[in-house]
Formats: structure tokens, C-alpha cells, sequence
């Protein structure tokens, strides 16, 4: 049987014990049958999401009619300094913006917002909303460089403070993904595990990001089956040779999955495990922040295929 994709992902409703509330919504794409489909030993389909900050700022009107020949129906907008079309949104208009959506055919998959960090998120929360949006990335908040219990009670009390902002991700339908980001309350396998048991709604996550952790691929498939349906979206993103300085660009892409040394078949494996549904981005970061990371659209869509082949080779 084949996989069916939903009209619209709402990411609070992705425990098995829920799952069979999505027959109601339009589609009933998310079917009991797709159960029997994993059961029966069928492959693994990742959703892809296109983050725009990987053509840098070049304009929404040349990004947009690539992102499906990327095999992906999403777009993750993020802001300056990492791309602008956050920026672009607001000086086209949300309406004119919403045209370009369906005129090719994607849909807003995600607002990425480490500017506005998690305790600004209300207006944004609401702007996702009005478009269907269900998700929203930011990094954590809190002390760093903790361990054991106090990290724990770090992590419960950033949990808490949280709520408010959830209530508001509920009301508008959109859940808040928390990225493991280097230096950060949540940078560790053990605050990622703890968010994920302490999040007071399903409506916070974890962004998963394996080029903030260890390259070990048994610690990070260990970590993709610990945090199970809280991962709302995983980066397809290695270490390689870092993000921090300038590098010849061969260098700077080894970052990407397929180039780098990071085997990605035994997280490919642990998703299949967790029955993954969340987004998949493959990703990278260029030097300086804010170009592409190639020189022109076509060439960044074939590098994002150039990984997606890679990937899909083990599924």
C-alpha cells in the first residue's frame, strides 16, 4: 500500500495512541493502514522541507519554483542573517506571498526564528498560524555548561516557563521545535532527552541536529529512537569540517550528507524504527552567514539532490 502524505501535518498529534484521530482530517491520509504498512517491512518516506537560507538571500521568486525539485512540498523560511525571506514575506505581502505558494504548488512548513530565541515567538506563532504553518524552530534558553541534576532542573524550569508560549502554538495549531544549537541550555544528549520527557504539551519538540553532537553514529541513532515522535524535525546536516570559517567550498560542503565522513544509514535506520514523520532538512551552513551555498538557485537545488540520493539510498 502506498504511503498517502496528510493536506495539512499538525505535529501535537503523532503518538501512536492518538494516531488514529487523523482519520477526521481531509485525506484521512494518516490511515490505521499505514501502520500495517510499516509492520509489513515497507521503506521509510522522509518529508522533506527546503530551508531557504540555503540560496541565502536570493529572492523568494527563484527559490520557490525549485523547492518541489528538491522532492519536497515545504518551505522553512528563515530570516536575516542567515537568508532574508522572512524579510521578503513582509515587503511582498502575506497575500501575494500565499499567491507564489500556490502557484508552485509548497506549502509554509516552518518558520525558523534563533533571532527571536523561544520567548518571543507569540506574533510569529500567529503569523504560522494564519498560513497552516505547523512548525517553529528556535534554540533554547537558560544556563550553560551544566550537567547531571543540575542540568535536569535547568531544562524542567525552561519546560515551565514554556507554557505560556505553548498555550498560544495550541490555540493557532503550530508546535515549537527546540534545535540542540552549540552552547545552549539544550546542547546535550541529556537535555534533549529531558525536554522531550518534561515538555508540559505536544506542541514542543526538538529539532535535531547531529552537527552539534558527537559524530558517533551509535550515540546518535541511540538519541533518534530515545526521543521517538518529540523529534518534529531532523537535520541531515554532518559536522564535517565546520561552519565557523571561511573554507575552500569543497571543504565547507562536507558538511552535507554524502560528502562528509558521517555514514547517515544507521540514523536513516533508527528513523525507520521510530516511524519517523517529521520534517527532514538537508542542511548546511555557508561562511560568511547570509549567501548561498552555492552561487545560483540551480546550483544549491542540485547539491541538496546530490545528499537526498545519498539518503534515499538507504531507505
Amino acid at each position: 500500500m502506498e504511503l498517502l502524505r496528510p493536506e495539512r501535518l499538525t505535529m501535537n498529534c503523532m503518538n501512536r495512541r492518538e494516531f488514529g484521530k487523523r482519520l477526521a482530517l481531509t485525506g484521512a491520509a494518516w490511515s490505521a493502514a499505514t501502520r500495517g504498512v510499516w509492520a509489513a517491512g515497507k521503506k521509510l518516506e522522509l518529508r522533506y522541507i527546503v530551508a531557504s537560507s540555503m540560496y541565502g538571500e536570493l529572492p523568494l521568486g527563484e527559490i520557490l519554483p525549485d523547492v518541489r525539485k528538491t522532492g519536497a512540498e515545504w518551505i522553512d523560511i528563515w530570516p536575516r542573517n542567515h537568508g532574508n525571506q522572512r524579510e521578503q514575506m513582509e515587503s511582498m505581502g502575506h497575500e501575494a506571498f500565499r499567491t507564489q505558494l500556490t502557484q508552485h504548488q509548497i506549502k509554509l512548513g516552518c518558520l525558523t526564528h534563533y533571532d527571536l530565541g523561544p520567548f518571543r515567538l507569540q506574533a510569529e506563532i500567529k503569523v504560522a498560524g494564519t498560513f497552516k504553518c505547523p512548525l517553529m524552530i528556535c534554540g533554547g534558553s537558560g544556563p550553560k555548561g551544566l550537567k547531571g541534576a543540575a542540568l535536569k532542573t535547568a531544562v524542567r524550569e525552561f519546560a515551565e516557563k514554556m507554557k505560556p508560549h505553548l498555550a498560544v502554538a495550541e490555540e493557532n495549531e503550530v508546535s515549537i521545535a527546540i534545535e540542540n544549537h552549540a552552547n545552549n541550555l539544550i546542547d546535550s544528549p541529556d537535555s534533549l532527552k529531558w525536554l522531550a520527557e518534561m515538555a508540559p504539551s505536544r506542541n514542543l519538540g526538538i529539532a535535531l541536529a547531529p552537527y552539534h553532537l558527537p559524530q558517533d553514529t551509535t550515540l546518535l541513532a541511540e538519541l533518534i529512537r530515545a526521543l521517538g515522535d518529540h523529534m518534529l524535525l531532523f537535520y541531515a546536516w554532518q559536522h564535517g569540517m565546520g561552519c565557523t570559517k571561511k573554507l575552500p567550498k569543497e571543504q565547507e560542503l562536507l558538511q552535507m550528507p554524502g560528502r562528509g565522513e558521517l555514514s547517515f544509514q544507521p540514523l536513516v535506520e533508527a528513523l525507520r524504527q521510530i516511524e519517523y514523520r517529521g520534517f527532514t532538512e538537508i542542511f548546511m551552513h555557508p561562511v560568511p552567514r547570509g549567501i548561498p551555498i552555492l552561487p545560483t538557485a540551480q546550483e544549491v537545488t542540485q547539491e541538496v539532490n546530490r545528499s537526498r540520493r545519498y539518503l534515499e539510498s538507504f531507505l
